[in-house]
């Protein structure tokens, strides 16, 4: 059965939630007039959540559930979501009810007018300053200066896309918060626009401080992917570059000043420097890393290669799953 979209919702120890969020979904999908379904991974909770969802899935007929076989993490949650979506247009949700659904509609509006990707923007946001909204405000600028997406709120969940983008997007670690980039490397035309946020009701965040290292490290993976994925060898060749050159011409002043005084029989300044340990050591060491990096940059063709060639396996396992009947 084909739906017009399908709202993809990891969920992890979200038993307070779950049952006024799958409410409010439906009581506003109902008034929006399309067909939709609801996809809720559970991520390897560890209350009763799944019990829970079973139990409301069985009086909603649009309610699809997955449950993994252990917390995997956002990414993993919602890779296996979007798997298992059978809408043309896939809306991203979280499970806390700080974003409301009655603002589904106008990221679904804003979609068709010409993008691939809206992002929601929590332009009020509705959280602590110091824990939440200052290490959101550090990622973001990162983001956006590093992928040149010129969006606000990378970490908004509410997000709509459309499925044959995500077909061409394969996720990894955590690199769901970095999808609107990714989106935009494939080609996607990626938009923004401004929906609402609630302060958290039930439960607490899963993200703190900690969160803008995090960051960094998957905003070089993802540097990497848009700028190197098909050409590792041009990012290390121009590291091998920069070490190997100085070190190749540190070794042909010495040998040139050497043999020029050899011959001539003349004091030449620097003639000596082929003497010196230090001298000798530094410039065979910078070719050495030269090659290194060279060596790296031709394994990581080979790999990229392998990567692009290989058959597409999931990062998650799913225990099972829960069809409307």
């Amino acid at each position: 059965m084909t739906v017009d979209l399908s709202i993809v919702i990891p969920v992890y120890n979200e038993e307070e939630s779950v049952r006024d969020l799958l409410d409010e979904i439906q009581e506003e999908m109902n008034r929006y007039g399309r067909s939709y379904e609801i996809v809720l991974v559970d991520d390897g909770s560890t209350d009763r959540t799944w019990p829970l969802l079973v139990e409301l899935a069985g009086s909603m007929l649009q309610v699809r559930l997955i449950r993994l076989r252990r917390n995997y993490g956002q990414t993993a949650a919602f890779s296996a979501g979007f798997d298992h979506a059978r809408g043309d247009i896939i809306v991203t949700l979280d499970a806390d009810l700080q974003n409301p659904p009655a603002d589904i509609p106008k990221v679904i509006e804003q979609l068709e007018t010409g993008y691939d990707v809206v992002s929601g923007w929590r332009r009020d946001r509705m959280d602590r300053y110091v824990d939440r909204r200052l290490p959101s405000q550090i990622a973001n600028g990162l983001i956006r200066k590093i992928t040149g997406v010129p969006i606000h709120d990378f970490g908004c969940t509410l997000k709509a896309y459309r499925k044959e983008v995500l077909s061409d997007i394969r996720l990894y670690g955590e690199m769901h918060r970095f999808m609107p980039a990714l989106a935009a490397w494939v080609g996607g035309k990626v938009g923004e626009v401004v929906v609402g946020h609630r302060s958290r009701k039930f439960g607490t965040s899963k993200y703190g401080l900690s969160r803008i290292v995090t960051v960094v490290l998957d905003l070089i993976t993802v540097q990497f992917l848009l700028r190197y994925s098909t050409g590792p060898i041009q990012m290390f060749g121009k590291l091998a570059a920069s070490f190997s050159a100085p070190g190749i011409a540190m070794l042909l002043l010495m040998v040139g000043l050497n043999g020029f005084a050899t011959v001539t029989g003349l004091e030449v300044p620097g003639d000596t420097l082929i003497k010196r340990p230090f001298w000798v050591m530094t410039a065979f060491m910078l070719v050495f890393l030269g090659l290194q990096f060279l060596s790296m940059g031709l394994l990581a063709e080979i790999q990229i290669r392998t990567y692009h060639e290989a058959q597409r396996k999931p990062i998650y396992a799913i225990r099972e799953t829960v069809e409307p009947s």
